[in-house]
């Protein structure tokens, strides 16, 4: 590649960030790595009646807290600012203009109402070949009448004169060849009536100036392709045209159709990154990061969708995926998105976290709880229980008894087979707990006194478990032991010795 590689995601301040719109920020942010490019944030915010308060800082906290912070943003300006397409307005209308007297695009002063008898009369109707000699706009009126309507700044948009009979033809680097027919697509608006570009000019014209060499989106794209296509022509600027790839959708779970907040909120699952509160309405979508996922399994999850290495490898750090990543071994087929499988991917990456990264999401939702720890004691426990946790909240219900002795035991597994000589083992065990030994050691003489009391071990360890976490869960229980101490071990299987003999 001889030109430096700048990739950009580009959402729109609209409300929550879809697990497709992080998928797509992760696929630009992973080529421009791979190839010492830069990743841009710019935030695309011509249509002001769907712009959400809140929405962009949103985003920036998503991509920050998924680990892929872009180089240039409207947080983080470089040279190719500004980084809101509201704030670059005044460069669109020249290009619109440009278009116009090129006869690449002409204006509409057709009305909205107009427009919505127009559709009523016509349910199919669109604006283009078959009908644009029928409309309002500069190829049916005379230049004097266009002229005058202009300079009385009659509301007017300005739409692209799609040609009749052309296929635009441009090679994907996903999906090889692809065509399209210009006599199927109608004339799109570029410029509205305030003076807002639509997405189709915004798009090329910031491209353009931000010396975009890549375009990295979804497949939902690929319908307007023709329409950009055409204007980097129209406009001059075919030479300079970035290198195009239309990534696959990401699926229900049963591949029928794309996933949606609504399959989620129906399958009881998230689909954005984070907890999005609409300011409006004040109703609150969740996210995976606070449900309890490690932003390293949901940036592994979303990378394996649509993508692999070509190889079984499932667990990939963000340093791997940089070095393995590459757009020829994206899928041109949608991933299914499997809710188990993206757990799976938590659990993995909670078991084999070092305790240090646990320590700060664990330890606050402890104090949520009503739960504290020393960090030396914290780290300890961490280490004892993640294997057994799949979601970060699965930290309280792992450690509870840590913090607080059961006040519920699971005594029909304990009470059919209990017996005085168990009851007398257990004070005597109490009585010599030699706590600065190791847990192994701790088990050793466990199982010492036990055959010494004519005891099996199998039948005294269920009891001490109970008797220390309320039921059959739980790390090694001489593990727990140590963590517990010796005052609070003796508490315990006192008081587990009056619930058996009860």
């Amino acid at each position: 590649m001889n030109k430096e590689v700048r990739v950009r995601f580009a959402p729109s301040p609209t409300g929550g960030l879809h697990l497709g719109g992080v998928r797509t920020a992760l696929f630009n942010y992973l080529f421009a790595k791979k190839h010492h490019g830069k990743f841009i944030l710019r935030v695309e915010d011509t249509d002001q009646t769907r712009f959400v308060e809140g929405a962009e800082q949103y985003i920036v906290d998503c991509l920050e807290w998924c680990g892929i912070s872009p180089d240039e943003s409207p947080q983080k300006p470089g040279a190719f600012g500004p980084y809101r397409q509201s704030e670059r307005k005044p460069s669109y209308r020249q290009y619109a203009e440009q278009l116009v007297a090129s006869g690449y695009a002409y204006y509409a002063f057709d009305t909205p109402e107009e427009l919505t008898a127009k559709r009523a009369a016509e349910p199919n109707f669109l604006y283009g070949q078959k009908s644009r000699m029928q409309m309002r706009n500069s190829l049916t009126l005379t230049q004097s009448e266009v002229s005058e309507l202009l300079a009385q700044n009659a509301p007017h948009v300005i739409r692209i004169k799609m040609p009749a009979d052309e296929q635009v033809t441009f090679a994907d680097m996903i999906r090889g060849v692809v065509s399209f027919d210009t006599n199927l697509v109608d004339d799109k608006v570029l410029l509205k009536a305030d003076g807002m570009p639509t997405y189709h000019l915004a798009v090329v014209v910031d491209d353009k100036a931000m010396e975009i060499s890549h375009i990295f989106r979804g497949e939902e794209w690929l319908p307007s392709a023709p329409i950009h296509i055409l204007l980097w022509k129209y406009l001059g600027w075919a030479n300079e045209m970035p290198a195009w790839a239309h990534l696959p959708l990401i699926l229900k779970p049963d591949g029928n159709g794309k996933l949606s907040k609504r399959d989620g909120d129906r399958l009881g699952f998230p689909v954005y990154a984070m907890n999005w509160t609409d300011p409006k309405t004040g109703d609150l979508t969740k996210g995976f990061k606070e449900l309890g996922f490690m932003p390293e399994a949901f940036i592994n999850l979303l990378a394996l969708l649509g993508w692999n290495d070509g190889t079984d490898k499932e667990i990939f750090s963000l340093e791997e995926l940089k070095a393995s990543f590459s757009v020829e071994r994206i899928s041109k087929a949608g991933a299914k998105f499997d809710f188990e499988k993206a757990k799976w991917f938590n659990h993995e990456w909670i078991k084999q976290l070092p305790v240090g990264r646990l320590k700060l999401a664990v330890s606050s939702l402890l104090k949520q709880n009503g739960m504290e720890a020393n960090e030396e004691k914290l780290a300890e426990i961490i280490e004892l229980v993640k294997d057994r946790c799949t979601l970060l909240p699965d930290f309280v219900a792992q450690t509870a008894y840590f913090f607080t002795a059961p006040t519920e035991f699971d005594s029909a597994a304990v009470k059919p087979k209990w017996n005085t000589d168990k009851a007398i083992f257990f004070e005597e065990f109490a009585n010599t707990l030699a706590i600065e030994l190791t847990a192994l050691e701790l088990e050793a003489s466990f199982k010492a006194l036990a055959e010494n009391k004519g005891l099996k071990p199998g039948e005294v360890m269920l009891p001490l478990r109970i008797m220390l976490v309320g039921g059959k869960f739980g790390p090694g229980v001489f593990d727990i032991v140590k963590l517990l101490g010796k005052e609070e071990t003796q508490n315990r299987i006192a008081k587990g010795i009056a619930e058996f003999n009860s």
